[in-house]
């Protein structure tokens, strides 16, 4: 379950033209705001994977960076079907 609702953060930022769900960027989001919400979201799901664990073992386990950056590597090819769909499908259909 922790997994499907990483995807799903993950691929937020590239399926909609709103920033963070919220605002309505005049112009539509550049590539930057897409990055960003995109660290955002990585942030969020960092979050919630150590709720998830809390609950079920009582204590986070400290970590170090490789975890993070091991996680943030995962988290982007999680981000993938996405940045597809933005960059390859919407133009396809497009023409």
């Amino acid at each position: 379950m922790l997994i499907i609702v990483v995807l799903v953060l993950a691929n937020i930022p590239w399926l909609t033209e709103r920033f963070f769900l919220v605002f309505v960027i005049a112009g539509g989001k550049t590539v930057l705001l897409r990055l960003v919400e995109l660290l955002a979201f990585y942030l969020l799901s960092l979050v919630v994977a150590a709720m998830v664990e809390m609950q079920f073992s009582g204590d986070v386990h400290a970590q170090e960076w490789e975890f993070f950056w091991s996680t943030f590597c995962a988290y982007l090819v999680l981000s993938v079907p996405g940045l597809i769909y933005r960059y390859q499908w919407l133009p396809l259909t497009r023409k």
